[in-house]
């Protein structure tokens, strides 16, 4: 079975390697029509809002055709490990590929790379345990190793992944499931790595260890953002039960309408719409944004992202609340130099990722695999004991206003239950 794990991790590597070097050369496709459309003028505005409207209702008939294939898909992987849904069939894999490439790359949607790549994942550990004639046990735990090498593949992130399956799919530690789900992790990346590139997701220029001092800083961060999650949290399931509401209107009809918004986001601004690592990437770096311009961003980007997951195309939750978590940690600093001039600028980069790690464990719940993600994607540990303290917080506050995991909400949903 190990073997078998190793066999799988190849196969989900190659798959969820190429559809993010494909995502890459989607999401610039889309960028250079935008620049296109700017330079046409006129009714040449309306190229990007074109595509984008196309692109969704394409990848929402992918969705309606297959249903497991709407949304993240993560839920569904939860489902599976609990005993309440069959494994996912093979079509999941043409379905979530070419579904998520149109979403996500083409269609500007604020969903994420990470919830196909783990379904995939999932697909081709229960598949390869089908092929190999393993138990129904070794099956249900194999898929769910794969699931963390899909979200290690789509984040560059392994340990991340490992203590994905074991802290947000499993819930509990064996020694199959560490095994397992390490040795398919580590030939996942590998085989991804061969595609992608050896490199962090995220370049972070070097940055001083936060003092013991700002520490009460960081917890007070921690407590805001993770308000803001349970508000995400709440919209996202908001405007799904909004989007069923609407009944009477044909689905692709609803789905169409939502590309259109996002199209006319994008064309007003590229920042707005899509996954968010290219905004997240140029934060990290110092892009100099007014306080006023990075709540503008913030706000459509925090109301666009459930939008968009409303609309039921193939994508995830993780990469746009990264993004927005990146968002208020540059909130964060400008705030704390109206308090005390030249601090938040000092402390910004570590805002932002603290802000990134929180905001996740806000809405998902799951502190640790939050925390090493954004340690491993920025390739920095500097910032490590400010961001467990602000970690702390961000699953203490949603537990005290009775706001639940954000995939154990949609897992039921998913269920009917």
């Amino acid at each position: 079975m190990t073997l078998l794990a190793l066999v799988a991790g190849v196969l989900a590597g190659a798959v969820g390697g190429a559809f993010r070097w494909l995502l890459v050369h989607a999401n610039q496709f889309r960028l250079d029509v935008v620049t296109w459309s700017h330079d046409l003028g006129g009714a040449g505005l309306l190229i990007p809002v074109a595509m984008t409207t196309v692109a969704a209702a394409l990848a929402g008939y992918i969705a309606i055709r297959i249903p497991l294939a709407a949304g993240s898909g993560i839920q569904h992987v939860e489902a599976v490990e609990r005993g309440e849904a069959d494994h996912a069939p093979l079509r999941i894999l043409p379905a979530r590929f070419v579904g998520g490439l149109l979403s996500i790359g083409l269609g500007g949607m604020v969903l994420g790379r990470e919830g196909p790549t783990v379904h995939m994942g999932a697909t081709i550990g229960a598949w390869c345990g089908k092929v190999a004639r393993a138990t129904t046990d070794e099956i249900k735990t194999m898929q769910s190793a794969l699931a963390g090498a899909g979200l290690a593949v789509a984040f560059n992130a392994p340990i991340a992944g490992t203590m994905f399956c074991l802290e947000e799919i499993t819930h509990k530690i064996k020694l199959r499931y560490v095994v397992w789900t390490l040795a398919s992790v580590v030939v996942a990346v590998m085989t991804s790595r061969i595609i992608l590139g050896d490199h962090a997701d995220f370049h972070v220029p070097p940055i001083a260890e936060p003092a013991f001092s700002h520490l009460p800083i960081f917890a007070i961060f921690g407590v805001m953002v993770a308000l803001v999650g349970v508000l995400y949290n709440r919209l996202i399931l908001s405007f799904l039960h909004w989007f069923d509401a609407l009944h009477r209107i044909p689905k692709l009809v609803k789905i169409s309408a939502i590309g259109a918004v996002i199209g006319v986001a994008l064309t007003l601004d590229a920042d707005l719409v899509g996954g968010g690592d290219d905004l997240t990437q140029a934060l990290l770096t110092g892009q100099q944004l007014t306080f006023v311009g990075v709540a503008v961003i913030v706000v459509v980007r925090f109301v666009a992202g459930p939008l968009s997951y409303a609309a039921g195309t193939p994508g995830g939750l993780f990469a746009p609340m990264l993004a927005l978590g990146a968002l208020l940690g540059l909130v964060g600093g400008h705030v704390v130099d109206m308090i005390s001039p030249g601090v938040g600028t000092d402390l910004m980069p570590a805002l932002m990722m603290v802000g990134m790690a929180t905001m996740f464990t806000s809405v998902v719940r799951a502190p640790l695999t939050g925390a090493i993600l954004v340690m491993e994607m920025c390739a920095s540990t500097l910032v490590a004991v400010p961001l467990l303290a602000a970690s702390v917080t961000a699953v203490i506050v949603p537990q005290l206003l009775g706001s639940r995991p954000v995939y154990d909400l949609l897992r039921e949903r998913m269920l009917g239950t």
